[in-house]
This record gives structure tokens, sequence and C-alpha cells, in this order.
């Protein structure tokens, strides 16, 4: 590519309408700069802004420079996307303006290490990188065509994420891998809550879900083991914490356009004495809040005595106010239209997890040796447990 090619691209480049936001990204905003400061700059500064560019992208992982803008196009958020994913018709000027940008992108991708340094009058060392052949307005298209699956943004990027700071959704980076698989007893259990999350994403029909048992028994682990299980049909897993029930409607206005399907996860929910969130839940599952939200249900976990004890249970009043607070607490599950009791293993179970675990991980031992040592774990932690189990398992790995 001569030095004229090249500044032709760079002014091409600015035209992005659609695609503008890559105007921001690192290693584009690099690229520019070299392709800059060949419009003029002395040798030495084009010398240092090329190697710039090579080091922030392999500051990205990424070996090719295709490959890289493969990822950042397909993954990126911008209005001709949204249309797609919200089942809209984009305008024909977009789809227009589309096909011309992703000429203008496969032209960046085309780009190798000998094609760059055209336009440089140096012959001593540059950095290079791989080059990779791809068909851009292709792998886009079939984005497009897989939106509900794959997704765009950072939902395209990641699986499970919180709200953050000012309810913001943020990306957890080193997710939860557990899957179904390890998880010992409990599939009846873990089928409901796979068939209702399979209705989802069929668009079908699905309820909220409320998961009540002891602590350690699995709750939380099951209902991010099935998102591990099911994201590459297009769900995803979104915590809220009790505080932040408020900015539900919110959170449900900004998921209602997105293509993918999502789990609202509640962990550990309890309440205090007249706790405002209580009334915050009530009030979004009451209003059917995410039934009109196709693409989005809540499932929330708890520990049945706490919810009521350290909700209600305490409160003072007579006979007919403390009925009151029992059907307002019978009310509230009720709003779920799924209930699953996650009950403590017993002796039997108990010590069948410890064994496949035990297994798994390598741990050879006389089993008689191994269940005495395990209900011994279990007796000083309060009781047996599915958390117990698979901590003293991992106490024993350590000890190895």
């Amino acid at each position: 590519m001569r030095s004229k090619e090249l500044s032709e691209l760079n002014i091409r480049l600015r035209s992005l309408a659609i695609f503008r936001a890559l105007l921001e990204d690192p290693v584009i905003t690099a690229l520019c700069g070299y392709l800059d400061s060949l419009e003029g700059d002395s040798t030495a500064e084009a010398v240092s802004r090329y190697a710039g560019f090579v080091a922030c992208l392999y500051g990205t992982g990424k070996r090719t420079l295709a490959g890289y803008l493969q990822s950042i196009v397909t993954n990126d958020e911008n209005a001709y996307i949204r249309m797609i994913g919200q089942g809209a018709e984009p305008w024909p000027e977009m789809e227009t303006d589309v096909r011309s940008e992703l000429d203008i992108l496969q032209a960046v991708a085309d780009l190798t290490p000998e094609s760059l340094r055209q336009g440089l009058p140096w012959d001593g060392y540059l950095p290079g990188f791989a080059v990779k052949q791809l068909n851009l307005p292709e792998s886009y298209r079939e984005r497009c065509a897989n939106i509900h699956r794959l997704g765009y943004g950072m939902y395209a990027k990641h699986i499970m994420f919180y709200v953050g700071e000012d309810n913001r959704i943020v990306p957890v980076h080193n997710p939860d891998q557990i899957r179904l698989s390890s998880l010992i007893d409990y599939k009846r259990e873990q089928q409901i809550i796979l068939d209702n999350t399979l209705a989802l994403l069929s668009g079908k029909p699905a309820a909220n879900i409320l998961l009540t048992g002891d602590a350690g028994t699995g709750k939380s682990s099951t209902v991010k083991a099935v998102v591990n299980e099911l994201h590459h049909k297009g769900l995803r897993i979104l915590e809220v914490r009790k505080e932040q029930l408020h900015a539900i409607p919110a959170i449900l206005d900004e998921l209602n356009g997105n293509p993918l399907k999502f789990i609202l996860f509640i962990d550990d929910l309890s309440f205090q004495k007249d706790d405002d969130n209580f009334s915050a839940l009530k009030a979004i599952l009451e209003g059917s809040v995410s039934a009109k939200s196709k693409n989005v249900v809540i499932y929330a976990t708890s520990n049945r005595r706490h919810l009521v004890k350290e909700s209600f249970s305490g409160r003072d009043g007579d006979d007919v106010h403390r009925n009151d607070t029992m059907q307002e607490i019978l009310s509230l599950s009720e709003r779920f239209g799924i209930q699953i009791t996650f009950q403590k293993p017993d002796k039997k179970t108990y010590l069948g997890i410890v064994h496949h675990l035990a297994k798994e991980k390598g741990i050879a031992m006389e089993e008689s040796e191994l269940d005495a040592l395990a209900e011994r774990y279990a007796l000083g932690r309060g009781g047996r447990s599915a958390r117990a189990a698979t901590q003293f398992v991992d106490g024993l790995l350590a000890k190895q």
C-alpha cells in the first residue's frame, strides 16, 4: 500500500458513523495516530507511532490486526445492531452505510506490516505482527443473524454481571465456573430451574423462582451453574443486592430491548423489620414488572428462617397484626411462580458428596477414615451440607 493509499484510508476511517465508537478504541486510535504522522511528522516520530501501534495491538493479546478488528467490530454496540436486536428493520440508508463502513474496516483488516511501512522512509528495525485473512462483512452478517444467541457489546464478551455504583451494570471478569456436573444431589431441584430457564430462552412464559433452604445447600451455585450451561444459547445473569431492589425497574427498562435473556439474581434475600426493600420487591413482583420484560426473570435465594425471623417475626403487636404480617410474608413468596426448597443432606447423601469430591480430586484414603473425618468436620460446622463437604475435601487436598 502506497503512502497515498494510506492517507486515503486515514480519511476514510474518519468518515465512520455507524461504527464511530471504534475510533476511540486504543488500537485504532494508535493506528490513526501513525497514519497522521505520515502526513508531515519527522521520521523518528512516525517510527515511534508505528511501534506504539504494534505495542498496543500486542497488549490486547491478539496476534493479528484482522483478528482484533473482527472482535471489536462484531461486538460493537451501535444504532444498527440495536435495531437488529430489537427485531426492527434498519433504515435503507443505514444498510447502505453499514456496507460502506464494513468495506473501510475490511481495508484496515487487510493491512500488513509491510503495507504500513511503505509510508516510512526508514530501513532499520520495525516490529511486525501476524497476518490473517478474513471476510469482515460476512462475519458481521453472521453476528446479526445470531444476535439473540451471541448478543453485542459487553453482553457478547461476558456472561455474568453485577449492579455497581450509580446502578450501572458491570461485567464480572472472573466469573464462577461451576457446572451442574460438579453439583452432587438435588437433581430434581436443578431440573426445575433448568426447565424454567429453557422456557425463557425459547420465548415461552417463564416464572420467577424463589430458592429457599439452609445455607450451603447449593442454591446460588445451582443458579450460576445453569447460566454456565446455557450461556451459549443467549443467557446472561445480573446480580442485584437487596439494597439495590429499587433500581430493578430502571434495569428492566435497559434490558428490555436487548436480544439476550437475563436472570436477575438476588442472593441471600432477607429483610429487617420495617424494611422498605421488602415493599420494593413485593411491588416489582406484584406489578408483574418482570412479566412485561419477556427476556428477564428474577431468581432469588433465601434462608427461610432468616426471611421470617429477621424480617417480621420479632414485630410487636396483637394477633391480628401478627396475622397480617404473616399474610404479607406469604404474599411475597406467592409472587414467585416457582418455589424450590433445598433440604440439608442426610448422612448418606453428605458422605456420598464427600466420596465423589474426594475421588474427583484424587484423594486416596480409607473410606471409614474419610467418613469419620467428614462427619467430625460437619459437626464442627454446625451440620451437614454440600458446602461443608466441599470445604472438607478442599482442606484434605491442601494438606497433601
